[in-house]
């Protein structure tokens, strides 16, 4: 791969080579989620290794299996 300057390590990219041009960070859309590489200070074959760092939803928090109002103390907090 010609022009490349950095390396992804670790999630879904793993391995790729890219022309990161001094990037604080690499973010990835695939498959609807945005996963995110950082860059650290190691080297790989001259280049500089981009650390994955996870995935977030790019709609930001949405509302899960569990409601913060609904939520109740388990039945095994009063156990001890």
């Amino acid at each position: 791969m010609a022009d490349t300057d950095a390396i992804l390590q670790g999630g879904p990219r793993d391995g790729t080579e890219f022309e990161a041009e001094d990037a604080g960070l690499v973010e990835l859309e695939i498959d609807g989620m945005v996963h995110r590489y950082i860059p650290t200070t190691q080297q790989a074959a001259g280049r500089t290794v981009y650390t994955y760092d996870g995935m977030v939803d790019p709609r930001g928090a949405q509302d899960g299996v569990e409601s913060a109002t609904d939520r109740q103390a388990s039945p095994l907090a009063d156990e001890g």
